[in-house]
């Protein structure tokens, strides 16, 4: 993508036509893949079927960006009520509880996220008590995964996997709500307890001193020692991958309204501090933070749409008022480049909401096309700018 140098304009109107070109697109989506799953990412800026994996059939409820789907129809009725919307989410349920009941591509964190999206909601919001029994038998086997004696959530794999073993991620963060809720729903503290201790873990060892994140990080699974950084999806072990910044910001700002823990919003105004610096002049940044104008390299505007979601719920958490209000004039700023410069209604032949995002540089998939995550955040933070009383599902 060429580089873009103007700056966000102050356009009123540009929020509302934004809601409205993505109300748009979801429609033909829901015409198209209905209760059936989208890819990961966009090919050519289009969204094809799911590919047939883990013996699901095209379109099936495999891999972890699944949620993302009913997610957005869920915001979409947050933005218009509209039963269509809520009868469309809830329709997703049924596959949610096989995948669990069936152990169908269950060895991830990412549980989390497909749990809280997909399932915790209709709990919530029509008391489904199908959704709530898959959430509950979602975070039990989220908690199979916690390790002793570091008290980490491991990220990917089986757990005997040598590889895999001791490892856990920075997206986590966003995987700990469901073992929030889940304590909230039956009384059972044990939840809560692994939730936080791995967050604190995370803030002491995968935050670095310069306010820069590791991708992931391993903890010896014997003794429990802190061991190495890496980064799997960022241009180096040492650099600070876009997507797991704007991760850090939301995940610790979340973490911290689940804990009430200081330190935890210290880390979040750490890494929005950092990510904030580095962004380049239409406040979309690369797909890692060591790359500014001029690089050649192309942005993740995943990445802006989470930091934006993150920049708010940090804003909603502060006491100063001035600080808070300078990260919500952030999220504005950004929120407002992704929705005049990166939505994918200025692309007509696109069924993504947002295009030139990365999925994973380093190995050439999903590279400036359109992704799951992308979409459902930048119409989260639509959301968030429409209405702010709006409750989190996090």
């Amino acid at each position: 993508m060429t580089a873009i140098s103007a700056r966000p304009s102050p356009d009123a109107d540009t929020i509302p036509a934004a809601v409205s070109a993505a109300l748009r697109t979801l429609d033909a989506n829901l015409d198209t893949f209905g209760d059936r799953y989208p890819a990961d990412t966009t090919v050519g800026n289009r969204y094809p079927l799911r590919a047939p994996a883990g013996g699901q059939p095209v379109g099936g409820n495999v891999g972890w960006t699944t949620s993302f789907w009913p997610g957005m129809l869920w915001l979409a009725h947050d933005l218009t009520g509209e039963e269509r919307y809520r009868s469309a989410g809830v329709s997703h349920v049924d596959s949610f509880v096989a995948r669990v009941a069936n152990r169908i591509d269950l060895d991830t964190h990412d549980l989390g996220f497909l749990y809280t999206l997909a399932c915790v909601i209709p709990a919530r919001r029509v008391g489904d008590a199908s959704a709530r029994r898959a959430a509950l038998a979602a975070a039990d086997h989220l908690m199979t995964r916690v390790l002793e004696p570091a008290g980490i959530i491991q990220a990917w794999g089986d757990l005997r996997d040598p590889r895999q073993r001791g490892r856990t991620i920075i997206d986590s963060l966003m995987n700990t709500p469901l073992l929030y809720w889940a304590s909230h729903t039956t009384g059972d503290e044990r939840y809560a307890a692994a939730a936080g201790r791995h967050c604190r873990q995370l803030r002491q060892h995968i935050l670095r001193p310069d306010g820069t994140t590791f991708h992931t990080f391993y903890w010896d699974p014997g003794n429990g020692a802190p061991v190495r950084g890496e980064t799997e999806q960022g241009q180096a072990d040492d650099s600070c991958w876009a997507r797991g910044q704007a991760w850090a910001i939301y995940g610790f700002s979340l973490n911290h309204r689940h804990t009430g823990d200081p330190s935890l919003l210290v880390a979040a105004q750490t890494c929005a501090d950092y990510f904030l610096a580095r962004l380049p002049a239409d406040q979309v940044p690369y797909w890692d933070l060591e790359f500014t104008d001029g690089s050649g390299q192309e942005r993740d505007s995943s990445a802006a749409a989470i930091a934006v979601c993150g920049l708010i719920e940090l804003a909603d958490n502060l006491t100063d008022t001035v600080r808070a209000d300078s990260y919500r004039e952030a999220a504005d700023r950004i929120l407002r480049s992704l929705a005049e410069h990166y939505a994918a209604s200025r692309h007509p032949t696109s069924n993504a909401l947002i295009l030139h995002g990365v999925y994973d540089k380093p190995k050439g998939i999903g590279v400036d096309e359109g992704n799951l995550w992308g979409d459902y955040f930048y119409l989260e933070a639509l959301v968030r700018a429409s209405d702010p009383g709006w409750t989190s599902p996090w």
